[in-house]
């Protein structure tokens, strides 16, 4: 569970995205942070955990744009409103900025931040920037991505990403029925966990080795619509007979899709997923794709603030791996696979 794929793709550095964790949109690029009444803010503000003010802590995100960003920023504000925290949150400019979050640590660490939440867009390359903060005396917590070693941070929050990736596989391979599997796979971002236990829990679920022969063809997309639309028409004119399709996230399966319908091949290919926006939910309603795996990425942020907060009153560091939660979402159950309809989808989705 613990193989990580070391390749990591060119690094450029990126401008960092600054806004609050209250916006609620997508953000837009800047370089400083604001306040909680809008105002631009100096970042030589009083430390956190000054009595005269709030405890300040800083979240530190793959992206500004995708949705599950936008929903951790969301809940950290208003998790932050409730806990008596300021919450400053920077993020890289396209998923596998690994340079522009050792920037937006530093950053965080010279405005005095007691605790930085992290979403590592590289799990080894960020570990010297993570260190300098710890030293520091800043409390690390990762969000969503694990960093490896897991030690490397104080405490992970974060869905149980083998698992989801075992979900997905585990419905795929029931869908397909008597069906040998043509399977193509689009990945995320090398380097990360994410990408790697969720890749590695599909093949599980499918009952798979890497390597195996029904693995016809494997993409890497960064989880983005675009790449993975590409990704997908390239992969089809090598593997015309493809009938499942693994995707990092649910972005890369409608950027697929839109691969797959213009070939005439929707009834041909099963498609999984994980994320559980209400974008992504919808189109398992729809049936684009067969089932996504949901995450809770307010519950990662939430707890994460409170955790800091607690720290800042009390000393008492988080430790070790929480769990917060899968739940797979499709109209067309199948045996041996606990789910949920789109209804409950839809009440219970993020984005």
């Amino acid at each position: 569970m613990k193989k990580l794929n070391r390749f990591l793709g060119a690094i450029s550095i990126g401008t960092l995205a600054v806004t609050l964790a209250a916006c609620g949109s997508s953000g837009g690029a800047g370089a400083g942070s604001t306040s909680p009444s809008g105002d631009a803010s100096a970042t030589s503000a009083s430390p956190s955990g000054d009595a005269s003010g709030p405890v300040k802590v800083g979240l530190v995100t793959k992206t500004d744009t995708n949705p599950f960003f936008v929903k951790l920023r969301e809940a950290a504000k208003e998790s932050g409103a409730a806990n008596g925290a300021e919450v400053v949150a920077l993020a890289g400019k396209f998923d596998g900025d690994n340079e522009g979050q050792v920037a937006a640590i530093e950053n965080l660490v010279a405005q005095g931040v007691k605790g930085i939440l992290i979403t590592p867009n590289s799990s080894t390359g960020i570990l010297s920037a993570i260190k300098k903060a710890r030293d520091a005396g800043v409390v690390v917590i990762a969000l969503d991505t694990a960093t490896d070693p897991a030690d490397a941070v104080d405490a992970t929050f974060a869905t149980d990403n083998l698992k989801a990736g075992v979900l997905q596989g585990t419905w795929v391979k029931v869908t397909l029925g008597d069906k040998t599997p043509q399977l193509l796979m689009l990945d995320g971002t090398p380097g990360g966990t994410v990408d790697t236990f969720r890749h590695d829990g599909f093949l599980e679920g499918m009952g798979l080795k890497e390597g195996a022969p029904e693995i016809k063809g494997m993409e890497n997309t960064n989880g983005d619509q675009t790449k993975a639309q590409t990704a997908m028409e390239n992969l089809l004119q090598r593997v015309p007979d493809a009938n499942a399709l693994y995707t990092i996230n649910e972005p890369a399966a409608a950027g697929a899709y839109q691969a797959i319908k213009s070939a005439g091949k929707q009834d041909q290919i099963t498609i999984g997923s994980i994320d559980g926006s209400c974008t992504g939910v919808e189109n398992v309603k729809k049936g684009i794709i067969g089932a996504t795996v949901m995450q809770f990425p307010g519950k990662m942020a939430a707890d994460g603030v409170k955790a800091v907060v607690d720290f800042a009153k009390t000393g008492t560091k988080p430790s070790g791996f929480t769990d917060t939660g899968t739940e797979i979402i499709t109209d067309k159950p199948v045996s041996g696979v606990d789910s949920k309809d789109t209804a409950w989808g839809m009440e219970n989705c993020w984005g």
